[in-house]
Formats: C-alpha cells, sequence, structure tokens
C-alpha cells in the first residue's frame, strides 16, 4: 500500500461530493456550456493555437469541461481524474453533447498505467499539482505520454497562493512556500458554492516554482515559458476585485494569482 493512499482515497471522496455541488454552480455555468459556451480561457487558447486533429490528453480534468471544449475544437481528447463522479459525469455530456472524447478514471501518477497512446499535447489547468505529494513522477509521466516534440501546457495558481489560510476570510500567511509536510484542511462548503454545506476534507502539498520546473526539465522538457500574473481568472479567494477584462486580482496587488508555463518534450 502507498503511504499516500490514505491522503489520496480522502480526497477522492470529498471530490466525488464537489462534483455534485459544482455541476449545479454559477461558477461552472454547466447549461450555458451545454448550449455551446467554452469553458477555456484565452491564453490557453492562445498557447496551443489551432488543435484540430491533435491528441490532447488533460490531467485531473474535474468532470470534463476543458476536455470537451478541446474536443469542439477538433482535438483527439482523453481526460483523466481521481473522481468516479467526476469521470461519470463527463462521460454523460460527451454522450450528451454528441462528441468523441474519451475519459479514464485512475489517479494523475498513473496515468501511464491506464493510457499507452502518446500525444501531441499533454494539458492541465487551475488546482491540479497541490494534490500531488511529489512532482518528479508527475513530470515523469508527462514526458512519457508525449511524442517527441509534443507540447506541454499547464496553467496553475500561483504558490505563494496557497502560502495563506484564508478560511476566516482574511488571508494569514501559515504555510511554507516550499514546505515538505502534508496539509490538512477541513472546512464547509467549497470554492465554487461557498454556502453549500458539504464538508471538505482535503490533504495537499505545496510546491514553489523551482520544484515545478525542475521536475519538467529532469523528465526531458524543454521550458519554453514561465509567465506569472496578478489576476486570476476565477473569483475564488476573499476580497479579490474584478478588473475591467473579467480577472480577478488583490486589492493590493503584492504577489501574483496564477502561472503559466509552456514546455516541448526534447
Amino acid at each position: 500500500m502507498n503511504k499516500y493512499d490514505s491522503y489520496f482515497n480522502t480526497n477522492k471522496a470529498t471530490w466525488n461530493e464537489k462534483v455534485k455541488i459544482h455541476s449545479k454552480s454559477n461558477m461552472y455555468q454547466l447549461e450555458d456550456f451545454k448550449n455551446g459556451k467554452s469553458s477555456l480561457m484565452p491564453y490557453e487558447l492562445k498557447a496551443l493555437g489551432n488543435v484540430e486533429g491533435k491528441n490532447l490528453l488533460h490531467l485531473q480534468c474535474h468532470f470534463g469541461q476543458d476536455t470537451l471544449s478541446w474536443s469542439r475544437l477538433g482535438a483527439n481528447c482523453i481526460g483523466i481524474d481521481l473522481s468516479d463522479e467526476g469521470i461519470k459525469l463527463a462521460k454523460a455530456l460527451n454522450k450528451e453533447l454528441k462528441l468523441d472524447a474519451e475519459f479514464v478514471c485512475c489517479n494523475v501518477l498513473d496515468t501511464s498505467k491506464h493510457v499507452k497512446s502518446t500525444f501531441d499535447i499533454v494539458f492541465t489547468s487551475y488546482g491540479v499539482i497541490g494534490w500531488l505529494p511529489d512532482l518528479k513522477p508527475w513530470g515523469k509521466m508527462i514526458a512519457e505520454r508525449l511524442k517527441k516534440g509534443g507540447i506541454f501546457y499547464m496553467v496553475e495558481f500561483h504558490p505563494i497562493v496557497w502560502m495563506f489560510d484564508y478560511l476566516d476570510d482574511k488571508p494569514i500567511m501559515t504555510y511554507g512556500y516550499m514546505q515538505d509536510g502534508v496539509i490538512y484542511e477541513e472546512y464547509e462548503g467549497t470554492y465554487a458554492n461557498t454556502e453549500s454545506k458539504m464538508i471538505s476534507k482535503e490533504y495537499g502539498w505545496n510546491h514553489g516554482l523551482s520544484e515545478v520546473i525542475n521536475a519538467l526539465t529532469e523528465a526531458g522538457l524543454h521550458i519554453e515559458y514561465l509567465n506569472e500574473y496578478d489576476g486570476s481568472p476565477y473569483n475564488v479567494l476573499p476580497d479579490l476585485i474584478e478588473n475591467t477584462s473579467g480577472m480577478f486580482t488583490t486589492k493590493d496587488k503584492l504577489y501574483p494569482l496564477i502561472f503559466e508555463i509552456k514546455a516541448t518534450k526534447i
């Protein structure tokens, strides 16, 4: 038994509950999505360009909206997620929308055990690496699943964001930027519906940017760029301010909220 299995099992149970709440939330706008609204952000579309006919692997896809948005653009997609309920809903949406994406339920670190094909693109976004205790196996798996010359693209909340405890609304610096130990949180609600009565029980790990970069480069990827931004497309933290472009920032803009990385398998 993996020493992290109990953590992963707790997280899986929480995400199974989250799927039921998130699919009905204003944040995910599921009915608008069904009617054609894309869940992808402009910088994601810009980074990957024309994906028509390309094979795309989406890691930690939740209930598949981004996967299916890429599928609508002509990519041949496979989505991976830990949550049974997430994959169940993703498959149902794929069928309802008459798309041809595939979905696999597994721990993202076990992707290569379940998916043997290689891809032109591996994609992952928002709230993904914090569920992983060690990024080296993650980087190795990404390299395994990419074709030579294939593109890896990620956009993620900045590691500085995870140094703060937001549970009492006022951000309090609590956790280490490169903290090795696991972080456990238990709270009522979820980021997509703070009024929900569900109890989220979550184990997570903080990863600095150097750890992310080194995990990818050691696996044989060449970093094309790393960009950091003080705006987030999601209003997921207390007291964020929406700007004219629809992004959310902290009042004083003292630290970045998201980063993006584009890399190529060499």
